[in-house]
């Protein structure tokens, strides 16, 4: 069905290029700059002319500027051929060209502050707001880059490529909805549009509308077959299907269009590691760490291969650089604890679980962790105290009943224990949840309800051979307290 929409869409706007060539304005010279230090790809570039027309000439001083802005071969033998439309200036801002030049460098603040100049005089040039967009996006300010990209939709609605910005940011937002929308829209301007059907893509993977996630790429590469950002994001979406052989060749044919796409380096190696291929995970994410050494995320992916690999020391290094680099990252205290626990060291475990509740404080599972550990440290005050909030914030976990009756029977707190281990057998009467509540069955005097809990236990697990010890220890003591 979602293939059959993507064909539907084409039979309806196949021909609407046509009438946006119409109403678009022709592309000039400050367009273009903005475009480049926006980084909008030639292939875009090179289409937008072509629909929208050209007002650029391109004499030898503007052929400088675009050149210094990063024009490429083909866009300047494009503009070569393309007449211009109607009359044209050799306008061509030198200031814009070196906000190109800063933006290539990385240079954000020095671009911003070039293009921030020229908006004073020129407050609604759509072009100008959409490199502030792209600046903002670059340096992670996704709310700025929305308001950026939204005054240029405004100033200029019918360039595509503005589109395809705020579907980006809208998925970058887990807005998979919108992203989809503005995708669309894109489309409807240029079918064509090879970008459009990426953010199309991606919009459709933030739902996880796989299928209809693989159909869009498919497009976008028959369009642009060169682009290693698509077999990236195809890699993306294969690995959450569960096809990681799929995943691991989408990602490598990625890297060979591209070999220094860190974030394809890191998540080929986080993807070898759960596959058990170890010392493949490390040289790839080692690869990644070379591309981009302050990126935390590749710290916490090392680190969970090396604790796989049984590796604690190496995994609590990788987990120290990574909070050196960034103490406010959400994720990766949990595992820090894991890694000491394995260690047998509760006491920066349980710091570590205390971090990650103090970061993430409506997370159950997280709250069930510390109190798990806390019980384990034979710290009962303080377990139960977090093992009462992970009930309260999650009333169907059954482990978070099971661990709370669990700790309130070590407190001798029998009633309460009762109702918890009842709840946790009620949400999931496993073996384990069955024999607790025997156990707490029988501290109460309770035997002939324990031992039914305990013969419960013995069928749902039959090898387990301490439950019909128990089970056979508790009846020897029910015939030795009523002799016949």
């Amino acid at each position: 069905m979602r293939s059959k929409t993507l064909v539907v869409l084409g039979l309806i706007i196949g021909v609407v290029p046509f009438s946006f060539a119409d109403r678009a304005e022709p592309v000039n010279c400050t367009h273009l700059l903005a475009w480049l230090a926006a980084d909008v790809p030639t292939y875009n570039l090179t289409r937008t002319i072509r629909l929208q027309g050209s007002l650029v000439s391109l004499t030898p001083p503007v052929e400088t500027e675009l050149r210094a802005g990063g024009a490429s071969s083909e866009l300047l033998d494009l503009l070569r051929r393309v007449q211009p439309k109607g009359a044209t200036t050799d306008a061509c801002p030198a200031s814009l060209a070196e906000a190109a030049a800063d933006s290539r460098k990385k240079d954000f603040d020095a671009a911003e502050s070039i293009v921030n100049g020229l908006l004073e005089n020129d407050p609604h040039n759509g072009a100008l707001h959409f490199a502030l967009g792209y600046f903002n996006q670059q340096q992670g300010h996704w709310d700025d880059a929305f308001d950026e990209y939204s005054s240029s939709k405004e100033s200029e609605p019918d360039f595509p490529e503005v589109h395809n910005r705020l579907s980006l940011v809208f998925y970058q937002g887990d807005d998979g909805d919108d992203a989809v929308g503005e995708a669309r829209t894109a489309l409807s301007m240029d079918f064509e549009d090879a970008e459009a059907y990426r953010m199309l893509a991606l919009g459709h993977y933030s739902n996880e509308q796989y299928g209809a996630a693989m159909n869009a790429f498919t497009e976008a590469l028959a369009r642009d077959p060169g682009n290693p950002d698509v077999y990236y994001e195809m890699g993306l979406v294969a690995r959450d299907q569960g096809s990681s052989d799929e995943a691991i060749q989408l990602l490598r044919r990625s890297l060979q269009l591209n070999p220094n796409l860190w974030p394809a380096h890191s998540t080929l190696g986080a993807l070898l590691g759960r596959e058990k291929h170890f010392e493949e995970g490390i040289a790839e994410l080692n690869k990644a760490k070379a591309l981009a050494p302050m990126e935390p995320s590749i710290c916490e992916n090392l680190a969970g291969i090396y604790f796989a690999k049984g590796e604690y020391d190496t995994a609590i290094a990788e987990y120290h650089e990574l909070f050196r680099m960034n103490p406010a990252w959400k994720h990766g205290h949990e595992s820090l604890a894991r890694a000491y626990m394995a260690k047998n060291e509760y006491k920066p475990a349980i710091a570590e679980l205390k971090l990650a509740v103090e970061q993430n404080p409506n997370s159950g599972p997280e709250h069930r962790a510390l109190g798990q550990l806390l019980l384990a440290a034979d710290q009962q005050a303080d377990a139960i105290h977090e093992l009462r909030t992970a009930v309260e914030l999650d009333p169907d976990s059954a482990a978070s009943h099971y661990f709370l009756g669990t700790g309130l029977l070590v407190a001798n707190q029998l009633p309460a224990a009762l109702a918890e281990f009842r709840e946790a057998v009620r949400l999931e009467p496993s073996a384990e949840h069955h024999y607790a509540l025997a156990a707490c069955l029988m501290n109460m005097g309770q035997d002939r309800e324990a031992l039914a809990e305990m013969q419960v236990a013995s069928r749902l697990d039959p090898e387990k051979q301490l439950y019909h010890a128990r089970e056979e220890e508790l009846m020897r003591l029910m015939r030795a307290g009523n002799p016949q």
